[in-house]
């Protein structure tokens, strides 16, 4: 399995969405400076927050809009405006007129956007992928967002604060070009009937999809344990970061003298580095294990290594264990998302993609509840804590992976009765 045996619109979405993302980590992760600069620290927190909710709501509203309507309407009307929005934060932003309140009205339209097309993207390149094709499909789409948000954010460092109008410029451009690819190369993937609906029984259909939905309990068991393993990942620039600053002493890092901080940094960057390189390999090293044995073993490393980071102050020990939790993570990641795929039936994939969605939000709520623990209790049974958390969500995968094989199974039988119709 090759890039070049993918589906055109999967090939052109990774193409775009690293090409968004490389631009757009120049500017978001600093968008929190820029509403505190001129909103003041308070306002902007309030302001953020406003922003992930509203992100929230229309995702399940994109959900069930691309079940209904098809998947490219529903992109090619959020890269629409998506790209008006980046236009007007250009022109908000130039030398000539500046408004940060605007400005922040189109970031509120972005994450509208982000919530309306994240959905229909994440179902449609399930609908243009088979089983055998999904572990590199995945692996290449995680390598290249990694690759993207590291180099972006390290120029974004640089340029943001007295280029922000010519990195504006450059998102809308690249924000164009994204809306004309979907426009003009990408097919849709997903017809549904036609059935005229009322508003008020849309409401009563968008009800009842997402009911159907928490109904399904292999989902909802596998969307808990990935909301659990996921907010491992969340501790570092939450309590580990803190916890570190706070306890770890000054220690010799080559010719330099490293504090917590800074240790936490360079603990970021291994990550990254890592990741980047890892992902280069992963999909074609050769191996017997079955899929879930590597996802329960991988989630375990991941445990693990995040739980000795929440208790050492070993700079070696801290080095050696992102080394191991990360190579759990690039073999977790593939396997995970693949399991995903199989999961969602054809007529409410996108609903499904946009409930799986808040995973990032709860894995955040979690991992803010740990820093609050935090003030109260010590860091062994802190670090106790959080292993548990990752243990627990382990034991759940390694529950359901029998079910999530045996649902593999069905959708594989499926496709390739599908095929033998076609032929």
């Amino acid at each position: 399995m090759r890039f070049r045996d993918f589906h055109k619109n999967i090939k052109i979405r990774i193409i775009e969405t690293f090409m968004s993302r490389f631009i757009g980590s120049m500017i978001f992760p600093f968008m929190s400076i820029y509403l505190a600069v001129h909103f003041g620290a308070k306002v902007a927190g309030l302001l953020l927050l406003i922003n992930v909710f509203v992100g929230i709501g229309i995702n399940f509203i994109g959900g069930y809009f691309a079940d209904q309507f098809g998947r490219k309407k529903i992109m090619l009307l959020a890269e629409a405006l998506r790209f008006l929005a980046f236009l007007t934060m250009m022109v908000c932003n130039s030398p000539w007129f500046e408004s940060a309140p605007i400005t922040f009205a189109m970031m509120t339209v972005n994450s509208i956007c982000w919530g309306l097309a994240g959905p229909a993207n994440q179902a449609m390149m399930i609908d243009v992928s088979t089983p055998p094709q999904r572990k590199l499909m995945y692996s290449i789409t995680y390598w290249a967002n990694n690759l993207s948000v590291a180099i972006g954010g390290i120029i974004g460092a640089f340029l943001f604060k007295d280029y922000l109008f010519e990195l504006f410029l450059a998102l809308s451009a690249a924000s164009a070009v994204t809306a004309s690819l979907v426009a003009f190369f990408i097919s849709e993937s997903y017809a549904p009937v036609n059935t005229k609906l009322t508003p008020s029984q849309h409401v009563k259909q968008l009800l009842s999809n997402y009911g159907k939905v928490m109904h399904d309990k292999l989902f909802v068991l596998f969307t808990i344990a990935g909301v659990l393993i996921l907010s491992m990942e969340f501790q570092l620039t939450n309590y580990i970061g803190i916890r570190l600053s706070e306890e770890m002493p000054s220690q010799q890092f080559f010719l330099w003298q490293i504090d917590g901080v800074q240790t936490m940094g360079i603990l970021r960057s291994e990550n990254t580095i890592l990741v980047v390189i890892l992902m280069l390999f992963v999909t074609r090293i050769k191996h017997s294990l079955q899929d879930k044995t590597v996802l329960v073993w991988s989630c375990f490393l991941f445990t693990v290594g995040y739980a000795t980071l929440a208790y050492s102050n070993n700079l070696f020990m801290l080095f050696l264990m992102m080394a191991i939790l990360t190579i759990g993570e690039v073999f977790r990641v593939p396997v995970e998302q693949s399991y995903m795929a199989t999961i969602p039936p054809d007529d409410a994939r996108s609903s499904y993609m946009a409930f799986n969605g808040l995973k990032f939000n709860l894995s955040m709520l979690i991992a803010s509840v740990t820093v609050t623990l935090s003030s109260i209790l010590p860091s062994t049974i802190m670090a106790g804590i959080i292993l548990s958390i990752g243990l627990v969500g382990t034991l759940i995968l390694k529950t359901i992976t029998p079910e999530l094989d045996r649902r593999k199974e069905v959708v594989e039988f499926k496709q390739q009765a599908d095929t033998v119709k076609v032929g």
